[in-house]
Protein backbone atom coordinates (compact mmCIF):
# COMPACT_ATOMS: atom_id res chain seq x y z
CA UNK A 1 0.00 0.00 0.00
CA UNK A 2 1.06 3.57 -0.61
CA UNK A 3 -0.63 6.26 1.48
CA UNK A 4 0.14 9.87 0.52
CA UNK A 5 -1.31 11.69 3.53
CA UNK A 6 -4.41 12.43 5.56
CA UNK A 7 -7.31 13.21 3.20
CA UNK A 8 -9.54 15.00 5.69
CA UNK A 9 -10.65 15.42 9.28
CA UNK A 10 -14.26 16.32 10.08
CA UNK A 11 -15.09 18.06 13.35
CA UNK A 12 -18.60 18.31 14.79
CA UNK A 13 -18.93 21.75 16.34
CA UNK A 14 -20.83 22.45 19.53
CA UNK A 15 -21.43 26.06 18.50
CA UNK A 16 -21.53 25.89 14.70
CA UNK A 17 -21.74 29.64 14.11
CA UNK A 18 -18.78 30.53 16.37
CA UNK A 19 -16.68 27.62 15.12
CA UNK A 20 -17.27 28.28 11.44
CA UNK A 21 -16.51 32.00 11.92
CA UNK A 22 -13.19 31.01 13.54
CA UNK A 23 -12.26 28.52 10.81
CA UNK A 24 -13.34 30.88 7.99
CA UNK A 25 -10.66 33.23 9.30
CA UNK A 26 -8.01 30.60 9.99
CA UNK A 27 -8.09 28.02 7.21
CA UNK A 28 -8.04 30.28 4.11
CA UNK A 29 -5.17 32.26 5.69
CA UNK A 30 -3.27 28.96 5.93
CA UNK A 31 -3.84 28.26 2.23
CA UNK A 32 -6.95 26.06 2.36
CA UNK A 33 -9.78 26.90 -0.02
CA UNK A 34 -13.40 26.92 1.09
CA UNK A 35 -15.08 24.23 -1.03
CA UNK A 36 -18.43 24.09 0.77
CA UNK A 37 -19.94 26.58 3.18
CA UNK A 38 -23.61 26.12 3.98
CA UNK A 39 -25.98 25.63 6.93
CA UNK A 40 -24.54 22.17 7.71
CA UNK A 41 -20.81 22.19 6.91
CA UNK A 42 -17.76 24.30 6.28
CA UNK A 43 -15.29 22.25 4.23
CA UNK A 44 -11.84 23.53 3.31
CA UNK A 45 -9.20 21.83 1.15
CA UNK A 46 -5.51 22.54 0.61
CA UNK A 47 -1.99 21.38 1.40
CA UNK A 48 -2.96 17.78 0.54
CA UNK A 49 -5.62 17.61 3.25
CA UNK A 50 -9.02 18.98 4.23
CA UNK A 51 -10.76 20.04 7.41
CA UNK A 52 -14.51 20.14 7.75
CA UNK A 53 -16.70 21.56 10.50
CA UNK A 54 -20.20 20.05 10.75
CA UNK A 55 -23.29 21.33 12.50
CA UNK A 56 -24.19 19.18 15.53
CA UNK A 57 -27.54 17.46 15.86
CA UNK A 58 -29.91 19.52 18.05
CA UNK A 59 -29.39 17.35 21.13
CA UNK A 60 -25.59 17.92 20.98
CA UNK A 61 -25.64 21.69 20.32
CA UNK A 62 -23.61 23.63 22.87
CA UNK A 63 -21.40 20.68 23.86
CA UNK A 64 -17.70 21.33 24.44
CA UNK A 65 -14.79 19.14 23.45
CA UNK A 66 -12.78 17.16 25.98
CA UNK A 67 -9.51 16.00 24.47
CA UNK A 68 -9.13 13.28 27.10
CA UNK A 69 -12.38 11.48 26.20
CA UNK A 70 -12.53 8.91 23.45
CA UNK A 71 -12.29 10.71 20.11
CA UNK A 72 -10.08 13.38 18.62
CA UNK A 73 -7.26 14.52 20.93
CA UNK A 74 -6.07 17.27 18.57
CA UNK A 75 -5.23 17.89 14.94
CA UNK A 76 -1.96 19.30 13.66
CA UNK A 77 -1.01 21.02 10.41
CA UNK A 78 2.62 20.96 9.29
CA UNK A 79 4.12 24.36 8.40
CA UNK A 80 6.94 24.85 5.91
CA UNK A 81 8.84 27.18 8.25
CA UNK A 82 8.92 28.58 11.78
CA UNK A 83 7.61 31.96 10.63
CA UNK A 84 4.32 30.38 9.60
CA UNK A 85 3.92 28.96 13.12
CA UNK A 86 4.41 32.49 14.48
CA UNK A 87 1.90 33.90 11.96
CA UNK A 88 -0.72 31.31 12.92
CA UNK A 89 -0.22 32.19 16.59
CA UNK A 90 -0.95 35.87 15.88
CA UNK A 91 -3.95 35.01 13.69
CA UNK A 92 -5.51 32.62 16.23
CA UNK A 93 -5.21 35.32 18.90
CA UNK A 94 -6.86 37.87 16.61
CA UNK A 95 -9.71 35.42 15.89
CA UNK A 96 -10.38 34.95 19.61
CA UNK A 97 -8.99 31.43 19.84
CA UNK A 98 -7.49 30.28 23.12
CA UNK A 99 -3.72 29.86 23.05
CA UNK A 100 -2.70 26.75 25.00
CA UNK A 101 0.97 27.45 24.35
CA UNK A 102 2.62 30.15 22.28
CA UNK A 103 5.20 29.11 19.68
CA UNK A 104 7.90 27.09 21.36
CA UNK A 105 10.48 24.42 20.72
CA UNK A 106 9.40 20.92 21.65
CA UNK A 107 11.14 17.62 22.34
CA UNK A 108 9.14 15.40 19.96
CA UNK A 109 11.52 15.64 16.98
CA UNK A 110 14.74 17.48 16.13
CA UNK A 111 13.85 21.14 15.53
CA UNK A 112 10.16 20.70 16.52
CA UNK A 113 8.50 24.13 16.84
CA UNK A 114 4.77 24.56 17.40
CA UNK A 115 1.80 26.57 18.60
CA UNK A 116 -1.16 24.87 20.30
CA UNK A 117 -4.60 26.47 20.50
CA UNK A 118 -8.30 25.77 21.05
CA UNK A 119 -11.17 26.72 18.77
CA UNK A 120 -14.43 28.13 20.23
CA UNK A 121 -15.60 24.59 21.14
CA UNK A 122 -12.35 23.72 22.92
CA UNK A 123 -11.09 21.47 20.11
CA UNK A 124 -7.32 21.65 20.08
CA UNK A 125 -5.39 22.50 16.95
CA UNK A 126 -1.67 22.67 16.45
CA UNK A 127 0.59 24.00 13.73
CA UNK A 128 4.16 22.79 13.80
CA UNK A 129 7.37 22.98 11.83
CA UNK A 130 9.89 20.16 11.80
CA UNK A 131 12.90 20.70 9.55
CA UNK A 132 14.23 18.02 7.26
CA UNK A 133 13.03 14.47 7.84
CA UNK A 134 12.17 14.94 11.52
CA UNK A 135 11.82 11.62 13.33
CA UNK A 136 12.51 9.80 10.05
CA UNK A 137 16.05 11.20 9.89
CA UNK A 138 18.78 8.69 10.60
CA UNK A 139 19.53 8.62 14.32
CA UNK A 140 16.51 10.73 15.26
CA UNK A 141 14.45 9.64 18.26
CA UNK A 142 10.76 10.09 18.89
CA UNK A 143 9.66 11.26 22.32
CA UNK A 144 6.75 9.17 23.55
CA UNK A 145 3.96 11.06 25.25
Amino acid sequence: MDISGMAHVIITAGDFEKSTAFYRGLLPAMGLSIIQDDEDILYCVGARTALGIRRPPPDKAGARADQWRCGLHHYCFRAKNRETVDEVHALVKSLGGTIVHAPEDGPWAPGYYSVLFEDPDGIRGEVNHVPGKGVLAEGAEFRKT
